[in-house]
């Protein structure tokens, strides 16, 4: 018999499977031996209900295939069945579709608690890297799955999104071609859409949400002190201020995890629409091309990213520009090396593509460079210390300002277009990316308090 760690269980079904595979090893490492921070708080539990909510879309969604038909004829068609014909197929389908929004609910707080405490910061990057590939996996299989019920919203929401793409200079009207599959939506892209929606991006979402844990168990939990507990240590390697995930995380997050099927099962059972917010009117209307409905707008987990879309005009253009062109301007004087001519002459070659090509090119760029900025996070934050428990108060002011222009941002999305609502979306677009902007320069600066040698926790 092979020679097994001293540590691990050789007897029994369990050392026969560990003998052949990892198991009590793995276990140790990621649960009852992974040593997280003791000052965890309810900032906390939104990871593991991010992971809850994965599986529950996962085996809601195995049911929905089972009786879904992604056939442009039948597809309304077959989601009607499955709410009016199939057992329990109404409490399934309504799962699925809170289970989108709610997805997108805890992720975006989890994203918040590391943007606070300064979750992206060395040595997590990688693990942010990862969580906001997740992001974009997540508004990817949103949006290929919003047409596949095939009511009126889902057809034009995805020819809306999809006519984008043609305004790529030289390559757009064939790359909008290819992604459809069609002159217009139809069969082609429903079958196209369940493709991705079904099996490429979960796939990808499900590889991506593993190499998440394992880069964040491999440099540990960051803690609302932002303090790394792996720097103490007792004689046995120990973090003094460290306790295992389970039982203590476990229980804890178990408590969430209540508190958060409660709501789920309350808005499920009583209000699935959410006033048209989690399912719109317009969907429970089969697709019809001949119809356009009277106002075309994006769920609401991509409203704030839509609202700048929308403002992005041709007087706002001609601000980006100027706003470019200060930028240049600026590395003109400040830069150094090889830099202090390189990005005056990007500024004023983007400038120049700029002039000759039209707004609405320039709206999907402002939105995909709003979401692709978040990778940027861990390099723009230059403030000595992590936690915003420790910054100065202009830091937090800034961090409040930010946070309310995305949230005005997401509610212009979900308005008709107005001159007054596109001037406050102009404003806000432009707030938050000053703010990715100007990190460089407003994190290092402020009176800064000295955060604790060891995290600060008081046992309930």
């Amino acid at each position: 018999m092979a020679t097994a760690d001293k540590d691990v269980e050789t007897t029994g079904l369990t050392g026969w499977i560990d003998r052949r595979f990892p198991l009590t090893a793995t276990w140790k490492k990621h649960v009852s031996e992974y040593y997280a921070p003791k000052n965890f708080n309810f900032w906390y539990f939104f990871g593991s209900l991010a992971l809850l909510v994965l599986v529950i879309q996962i085996v809601t969604g195995i049911f929905l295939v089972m009786n879904y038909k992604p056939d442009a004829t039948l597809a309304f068609a077959s989601v009607e069945y499955i709410m009016r014909e199939v057992p329990w197929g109404w409490l399934i389908r309504y799962m699925h579709s809170t289970g989108a929004s709610m997805f997108f609910v805890v992720v975006y707080l989890h994203m918040f608690r590391g943007l606070i405490y300064g979750s992206y910061r060395k040595p997590r990057e990688l693990v942010w890297i990862f969580g906001c590939a997740i992001f974009l996996c997540l508004m990817a299989e949103a949006f290929f799955g919003y047409l596949l019920p095939w009511g009126q919203m889902s057809f034009w929401g995805a020819q809306v999104i999809v006519n984008l793409f043609s305004a790529i200079p030289f390559i757009g009207p064939d790359l909008s071609l290819w992604i459809r599959g069609d002159y217009v939506v139809s069969d082609v892209t429903l079958n196209r859409f369940f493709a991705f929606h079904v099996i490429a991006i979960p796939l990808v979402l499900i590889g991506l949400v593993v190499a998440h844990l394992v880069a964040l168990h491999e440099v540990g939990s960051n803690n609302p002190d932002g303090i790394e507990i792996k720097a103490k240590k007792d004689a046995d390697g120990i973090p003094l201020d460290g306790i295992p995930f389970h039982p203590y995380y476990s229980v804890h997050d178990f408590m969430g995890v209540c508190v958060f099927l409660l709501i789920f099962a309350a808005i499920i059972f009583f209000a699935p629409e959410m006033g048209g917010y989690f399912l719109e009117a317009n969907n429970f209307v089969p697709a019809n091309p001949l119809q356009t409905p009277p106002e075309i707008a994006p769920v609401w987990y991509f409203t704030a990213f839509y609202a700048m879309l929308r403002a992005t005009t041709d007087p706002f253009k001609i601000v980006l520009m100027i706003i470019i062109a200060l930028l240049g301007l600026f590395a003109l004087l400040r830069a150094r090396g090889k830099w202090r001519i390189a990005l005056p002459v990007l500024a004023l070659v983007v400038i120049v593509f700029m002039a000759f090509t039209e707004s609405k090119f320039w709206g999907v760029v402002v939105m995909g460079t709003a979401v692709v900025s978040l990778f940027f996070l861990p390099w723009l934050d230059r403030s000595p210390v992590k936690s915003i428990r420790y910054r100065p108060l202009f830091h937090k002011v800034f961090y409040a300002i930010f946070v309310f222009a995305f949230l005005v941002l997401g509610f212009l999305g979900t308005r008709p277009p107005s001159p007054a609502g596109t001037l406050i979306a102009q404003i806000c677009a432009l707030i938050y990316f000053a703010f990715f902007l100007g990190m460089p320069f407003w994190t290092p600066r402020g009176r800064f308090k000295l955060p604790p040698e060891r995290v600060k926790y008081k046992p309930h």
